[in-house]
C-alpha cells in the first residue's frame, strides 16, 4: 500500500460483475487506482507488469480459475493481498488455506465490500519486518523471527519449514525463493531439501564414499555432491574473514 492508497485489481470473466465490483472500488477513498482483468491471465500480465496491493477475485472462470491463480500469486516473492468475490460458499476452507484476506458472496453489498477493504488496508499499513527478520503465522497471530534464530530450512512441497532452537514454523514460500532471498544473510543450499545457516554449522563430517554432512542444530543433515563445493567455499571463506590478522 502505497503513502496515497490501495493499488488493486479487480478480475471477473462475467463484464457485468465486474463492472460492479470496479465501480464499488473506485468509490471507497481508500482506493486509488483500480484495474480490471476479464481472466487469470490478463490478471497475471496486469500483476508482473506493476505494483498491485490487493486482487479481488472471482473463483469460478474459464481456463485458470481464481483458486489456481491465488496458488500462482503464492509463490510470489511479494504477493498481492487476495480477496474472493464469488457467486459460490463451498470453497470457503480452499481459499482461507491460501490465507485470502477476504471471503464475499454475491452479490456484493457495499458495506461487506468496504469491510473487506478496511481489511486489505489495515494488513497493508501493518510494519514489515526488516531484512533480518522473517514474518510467520502460528495460530492466527503473526511473529516476526530473527533471521539468526533460524538454524536451517526444509523444503516441505511448496511450503518451506524453518527451524529454530524454539520450533519450527512453516512459510508460504518455496526453498529456492529463500535461497535467492537469503544468500547475503549467510544461507547456503547443501541439498535440493535443505538450506542452512552456515553461522550455526557446528561440525562438517565426511561419510562414508566421500560423502559430507553437517550437524545443525544437534542434526545431521546430508549434503549432496553439487552443492558441497560451494559449501566447503563458504566456510573456507568465512573462516578467513574470522581469524586474526
Amino acid at each position: 500500500m502505497t503513502a496515497s492508497g490501495l493499488r488493486v485489481l479487480a478480475v471477473d470473466d462475467e463484464p457485468p460483475a465486474l463492472d460492479e465490483l470496479s465501480f464499488l472500488l473506485r468509490a471507497d477513498a481508500r482506493v486509488t487506482d483500480v484495474q480490471t482483468a476479464a481472466d487469470a491471465l490478463s490478471a497475471l500480465r496486469v500483476i508482473e507488469a506493476g505494483a498491485i496491493d490487493a486482487v479481488f477475485l472471482d473463483i469460478r472462470m474459464p481456463g485458470l480459475d481464481g483458486l489456481e491463480l491465488a496458488r500462482v500469486l503464492a509463490r510470489f516473492a511479494a504477493p498481492p493481498q487476495v480477496v474472493f468475490v464469488t457467486a459460490y460458499d463451498d470453497a470457503a476452507v480452499d481459499a482461507f488455506a491460501l490465507q485470502a484476506t477476504d471471503y464475499l458472496l454475491k452479490p456484493l453489498r457495499a458495506d461487506r465490500l468496504a469491510e473487506a477493504v478496511r481489511r486489505v488496508a489495515e494488513a497493508g499499513a501493518a510494519p514489515d519486518a526488516s531484512d533480518d527478520t522473517v514474518a510467520v503465522e502460528l495460530g492466527g497471530v503473526t511473529r516476526f523471527v530473527p533471521l539468526s534464530e533460524i538454524s536451517h530450512v526444509e523444503a516441505q512441497g511448496d511450503y518451506a519449514r524453518l527451524h529454530t532452537v524454539g520450533g519450527s514454523h512453516l512459510l508460504r514460500t518455496p526453498l529456492a525463493t529463500l535461497e535467492e532471498r537469503w544468500a547475503g544473510a549467510g544461507f547456503v543450499r547443501v541439498h535440493r531439501s535443505y538450506l542452512v545457516a552456515t553461522t550455526h554449522i557446528a561440525e562438517l563430517r565426511v561419510e562414508a564414499g566421500g560423502t559430507i554432512a553437517v550437524v545443525v542444530g544437534g542434526i545431521t543433515l546430508p549434503v549432496s555432491r553439487r552443492h558441497s563445493r560451494e559449501l566447503r567455499d563458504r566456510l573456507v571463506r568465512g573462516a578467513r574473514r574470522d581469524s586474526p590478522p
